[in-house]
């Protein structure tokens, strides 16, 4: 394979010297064998391309991903774990590693060993995956660890979009994805601002809610006819209102999983395009429950206008360079990016150890806006991390915002419960 990254990676992977990692944590009880370990990463980079790729970022045209035949093993970076929040630490030591060792493998593992409780850490670049990849990868971790004579089945990578899509377009289709790619190229040309590079300290919060309380936001959703993801995002921009005051901006930004719109791309697929919509909260004098319910039908209607596969072939003929100049200089067009997992399949028992919990994802975004809420549920529990730079987002300001967000979640549920 020589691929030249598609838009939606080039955006993530920015430059040679910029990190931009995704660190996924799955917390362990019980034994783990350091063979079984190595075996099981040895059958997974076997079976997806990207794993045995190296990013080659000069001449004209790059970067491109390129098959390697001298690829080195998936490496495991073995410490001594010192407590529950020990991968807190190494989540933000990961953030900043390149991924630049000639031959090696764009993903690593950190493993945090004790002796009766271990976390590993899943590292990749966000380049090669969005969250249901590196998802994919923990689930492929954990099933091959436990039971390392099972084999995974590789498939074949492709060599540009139109490779991928089985669809063939007809010519009107491909005239009306490259006038619409011109005003998308005029509208970021437009909002360009000279670039300002983000210093400060990146930062993660990361909580989890009760059984009960996760159980009851469900059954709320469910009572109110509404979703979990809606309720989420008006609970972070009521929050941000009331904490930032006039300097919330009442938008937030939605991934959205590009696998169920363009089945070629299959839900084991390692795949790093993920587009967004973008919602803005009823400042009014509704109800939690009522803007929660407005919140989901505007997701709905704008999800349900992505044409996946017309959408994949438009990034293609916008500027990469542009959207990250974009993204690195729009600071405060939004007041975060708000992406749910959902709740996880993944088992919590196998044969030899028991999946204590998982962690959501942390990245550190080198944008001017970085901020990011991550959040999926397992074992009946929401987890949360929250990801900011304090140059953007103060810490204590991140602080209220959790706190607030924590009170209207709970307050809404009740005020549903108390209804019936």
């Amino acid at each position: 394979m020589k691929r030249k990254m598609i838009t939606g990676e080039r955006i993530m992977y920015i430059n040679a010297s910029t990190s931009l990692n995704c660190v996924f944590t799955a917390k362990i009880r019980g034994s783990i064998l350091a063979d079984s370990l190595h075996t099981a990463l040895g059958k997974i980079q076997k079976k997806h391309p990207l794993l045995r790729s190296l990013i080659k970022d000069s001449g004209r045209g790059g970067p491109y991903f390129v098959s390697a035949k001298d690829i080195l093993p998936i490496p495991v970076r073995v410490v001594v774990r010192k407590g529950d929040n020990h991968w807190e630490a190494e989540s933000k030591t990961e953030w900043i590693k390149l991924f630049n060792d000639r031959n090696a493998p764009m993903a690593r593992v950190v493993w945090l060993q004790g002796k009766d409780v271990s976390e590993l850490m899943l590292v990749c670049p966000h380049c090669i995956c969005d969250g249901r990849s590196i998802l994919t990868l923990m689930e492929e971790l954990l099933l091959l660890i436990d039971h390392p004579e099972k084999e995974l089945e590789p498939y074949a990578p492709f060599n540009s979009v139109q490779e991928l899509l089985s669809e063939k377009y007809s010519f009107g289709k491909l005239i009306r994805v490259r006038l619409l790619s011109v005003l998308a190229v005029w509208f970021l040309f437009t909002k360009s601002r000279p670039e300002t590079p983000l210093r400060g300290n990146p930062y993660m919060l990361h909580w989890k809610l009760t059984r009960e309380s996760t159980d009851a936001i469900a059954a709320a959703c469910k009572r109110t006819g509404t979703t979990v993801h809606a309720v989420l995002c008006v609970a972070f921009l009521e929050a941000f209102r009331l904490v930032k005051a006039e300097q919330a901006r009442g938008n937030a930004v939605s991934p959205v999983d590009i696998r169920k719109y363009v089945p070629e791309i299959k839900d084991d697929m390692m795949f790093a395009m993920a587009p967004t919509v973008e919602v803005s909260l009823d400042q009014g004098q509704a109800s939690f429950w009522v803007k929660a319910k407005l919140l989901s039908n505007q997701l709905r209607v704008k999800i349900d206008a992505l044409k996946g596969r017309e959408s994949l072939l438009l990034s293609e003929y916008l500027s990469a360079d542009r959207i990250v100049k974009y993204l690195k200089t729009a600071g405060a067009t939004h007041d975060i990016t708000v992406s749910n997992m959902g709740r996880l399949t993944i088992p919590e028992k196998y044969d030899s150890f028991e999946l204590e919990t998982i962690y959501s994802p942390t990245v550190a975004f080198p944008w001017k806006n970085p901020t990011t809420a991550l959040i999926h549920t397992f074992r009946g529990r929401m987890d949360f991390t929250f990801c900011s730079n304090d140059r953007f987002l103060r810490q204590e300001e991140a602080e209220q915002i959790r706190d607030t967000l924590l009170g209207l979640l709970l307050k809404g549920a009740e005020e549903v419960y108390a209804a019936i």
